[in-house]
């Protein structure tokens, strides 16, 4: 296909946002337990249809390219409604290509526009999308989806407008999620703690020693498990902090890691993985929680369906627990549209994620992985309302969704801002040291890699 070359000044742009990590976006693009490989359940009758408005051209289909990034279950999904869309209309037709984790597909994105070799749609995590919006490679969708007939309104507001600036739609949701609380409900039961979630940190604090098994001074089962720093712990940190009362930064980009608050909850989380605490760290939370080595955990919701399907015993999620307050951020991916493609390229597209986004896409995926629907209409479909009936589960975070908010700046727009974070935090979780010490490291390398950040954003944004 033909694009327009990349610049010299764009390609170091992007280049920086990969920052030479193998970081993981969150939200479960690459978690082993959460996808499983068995098949997801066959979509209903009703996802078949809504087919979007054909192109405005003439004779043969228009091909295009799509990356993704999901394999297992949730590729299996991914790939089903890719079949859907080539199967309901005749005038697009699909090529899905599966690139890997988020990571993987933002890098080969990067290779790509240098070879000149890029998809037509791609999907993006909440961390990677706004490196490209900066260095100007994505294409505003405002025209392409009005002539689509999209229906902005009808998105999950907190979803929706992560991907706007200035007014301007550059990023559509699709598998767009929140932490929940995962419990394992028979090993609540064995420790007569009630059936719910903790509505707490201090209650679950109180309930942790009930939880715990050790081998002599080992913890050979803990209560609870955090991720390490390759794998979410910065994304499932942030609303501790926002529990805490504290935050990664402002607005504006200002750091706020050293600001009281945020060393508290850094200090709760080092002291629930002391020797004598009742929490661990580990590198893949599902695995561990599914082996029940551990008894609970935050996790994504798009590690729903997999966990449901995969774990031994019964699974039990909840709201977050509070501190001084209640907070819950957003994650996952949506879908951008590269620009510099030809113009029935890019409506081609747009055609997709209309498509890929609406009623009833929304729902047949999130019924099959966990992710929310991204559409608010979705949940009031006899379909939804059914399976929510029958799955409560799957409604938890569609209940907790008003009460989220974005992530702070410093993790998502800040390049390497995720793995700058996760690895303080264990440096605090685990070799002991103090957070305040850690944090002030933190906000001071977080200001020094904000600074082109907001350079490029003044020559983008004015």
């Amino acid at each position: 296909m033909t694009q327009k070359m990349l610049t010299r000044r764009q390609m170091l742009k992007v280049l920086l946002a990969g920052g030479g990590t193998a970081a993981l976006a969150a939200c479960g693009a690459a978690a082993p337990a959460a996808q499983s490989p068995t098949t997801p359940p066959a979509p209903p009758a009703e996802a078949t249809t809504g087919a979007p408005a054909v192109v405005s051209q003439t004779g043969s289909a228009v091909n295009i390219t799509y990356w993704g990034s999901f394999s297992g279950n949730l590729g299996e999904a991914e790939q089903s409604i890719v079949s859907r869309f080539n199967a309901a209309q005749s005038d697009v037709v699909v090529d899905y290509q599966f690139q890997g984790s988020y990571e993987e597909t933002a890098q080969k994105f990067t290779a790509g526009l240098q070879a000149n070799t890029i998809p037509d749609v791609i999907l993006l995590s909440d961390v990677w999308w706004f490196s490209f919006y900066v260095a100007g490679l994505l294409s505003e969708l405002d025209g392409l989806a009005q002539a689509e007939g999209v229906d902005f309104s009808d998105y999950e507001p907190a979803l929706l407008n992560e991907g706007v600036r200035q007014g301007k739609h550059f990023w559509m949701p699709f598998a767009r999620s929140t932490p929940l609380f995962y419990y394992n409900k028979e090993m609540w039961a064995e420790a007569g703690l009630p059936e719910r979630a903790p509505e707490t940190w201090a209650e679950f604090s109180e309930w942790a020693p009930q939880l715990v098994q050790r081998d002599g001074a080992n913890l050979s089962r803990a209560a609870y498990a955090h991720p390490n720093g390759a794998s979410y712990i910065a994304w499932l940190f942030q609303p501790v902090v926002w529990q805490h009362g504290g935050q990664y930064s402002l607005p504006d980009f200002t750091m706020t890691m050293t600001d009281s608050e945020t060393l508290r909850a850094a200090q709760f989380f080092q002291d629930s993985a002391r020797a004598d605490g009742w929490a661990t760290l580990v590198p893949d939370l599902n695995t561990d929680f599914i082996g029940g080595t551990t008894a609970s955990m935050m996790a994504s919701t798009g590690s729903l369906a997999g966990l449901t399907a995969n774990a031994p015993f019964e699974v039990g999620v909840g709201f977050l627990p509070k501190e001084a307050n209640f907070g819950c951020c957003t994650g996952g991916a949506g879908l951008a549209i590269p620009s510099g493609a030809p113009a029935e390229k890019q409506q081609a597209a747009m055609k997709f994620i209309a498509f890929a986004t609406n009623v009833e896409q929304a729902g047949a995926w999130a019924r099959n992985t966990g992710y929310m629907p991204v559409r608010i209409s979705t949940k009031s479909t006899p379909e939804m309302v059914t399976f929510f009936n029958e799955n409560p589960n799957f409604k938890t975070a569609v209940d907790q969704l008003p009460l989220t908010q974005a992530q702070d700046a410093a993790r998502v727009f800040v390049r390497n801002g995720d793995q700058i974070i996760g690895k303080g935090l264990e440096r605090i979780i685990i070799n002991g040291e103090a957070p305040a010490t850690v944090f002030a490291d933190v906000d001071a390398e977080l200001t020094r890699t904000a600074a082109p950040i907001l350079e490029d954003l003044r020559a983008v944004e004015g």
